[in-house]
C-alpha cells in the first residue's frame, strides 16, 4: 500500500500587518538561507514604468515597482505574487537577491512562526524628490534602527577642509631662542600626513 504523501504547509500567508497595510508572515519556521519566495510582475523598462504611473500622486508612498538593472523594472502591480505584500524593516529578517536578472527574497536568519518577513527596500532617491519625500515615505517598523525612512539612507556631503594659516617655522636648534634640550632625553619628530577627505516614480531598488 503506498503512502499518502502529504504537502508540507506553506512557508508563509498574507494578512493585515501592524506596520503597513497588508503583510507577509511566517506559517512555520524558516530557516537562515531559505530562499522564501520570487518578486514577480511584469517585466517592463523604466519608460513604461513611468508611463505607467505618470498621474500619481505625489504624496502617494504605495509601489510594487522592483527594479532589476538599467533597463528592466518588474511591476508586482501587474501579474504579480505575494511577494508584493512584503514590507520594509530597517532591521529585516529577509534580503533582496538577483539571481539571473530575477529577484528572490531569502531569510538572512531564522525566523519564527508567526513572524512578519522583511526586507530594506532601499528605494531610490531622485533630485526632483519633493523636501517632505521622507515624510511620504516614512518606516514605521519599530526597529531600535529604524532610520525613519524607506528610502535610502542620504549620501553624507563632503565637508570642505577648512584653510589653516601657515604656521611660523621654529627656529633652529642652534638658534640662540631656542630652549635647551634636557641631558639624556632623546627627542624624536613624527610627520603626519592626514589624507583630505577631498524620478518621481519610486522603486524599490535590487542589489
Amino acid at each position: 500500500m503506498k503512502k499518502k504523501r502529504t504537502s508540507r504547509k506553506p512557508l508563509f500567508e498574507v494578512r493585515h500587518s501592524p506596520v503597513h497595510g497588508f503583510g507577509v508572515f511566517a506559517l512555520r519556521r524558516i530557516r537562515k538561507g531559505t530562499t522564501v519566495t520570487e518578486y514577480i510582475g511584469d517585466r517592463i523598462s523604466h519608460a513604461e514604468a513611468d508611463r505607467r504611473y505618470e498621474n500619481k500622486a505625489a504624496d502617494d508612498n504605495h509601489t510594487f515597482l522592483f527594479t532589476v538593472d538599467s533597463r528592466t523594472v518588474i511591476d508586482g502591480g501587474v501579474g504579480g505574487n505575494d511577494a508584493r505584500f512584503i514590507n520594509h524593516g530597517c532591521d529585516p529578517n529577509c534580503e533582496s537577491v538577483t539571481n539571473d536578472k530575477r529577484i528572490f527574497v531569502e531569510a538572512i536568519r531564522t525566523i519564527q512562526r508567526g513572524e512578519e518577513l522583511a526586507y530594506d527596500y532601499q528605494i531610490q532617491r531622485d533630485r526632483d524628490d519633493p523636501p517632505n519625500v521622507d515624510e511620504i515615505f516614512a518606516c514605521r517598523c519599530g526597529a531600535a534602527s529604524c532610520r525613519g525612512s524607506m528610502l535610502e539612507a542620504p549620501k553624507k556631503k563632503r565637508r570642505k577642509r577648512k584653510k589653516t594659516p601657515a604656521r611660523r617655522a621654529r627656529p633652529p636648534p642652534h638658534s640662540k631662542s631656542a630652549p635647551a634640550r634636557q641631558a639624556g632625553r632623546r627627542e624624536t619628530s613624527f610627520r603626519t600626513t592626514g589624507r583630505g577627505k577631498a524620478t518621481a516614480k519610486k522603486r524599490a531598488r535590487a542589489p
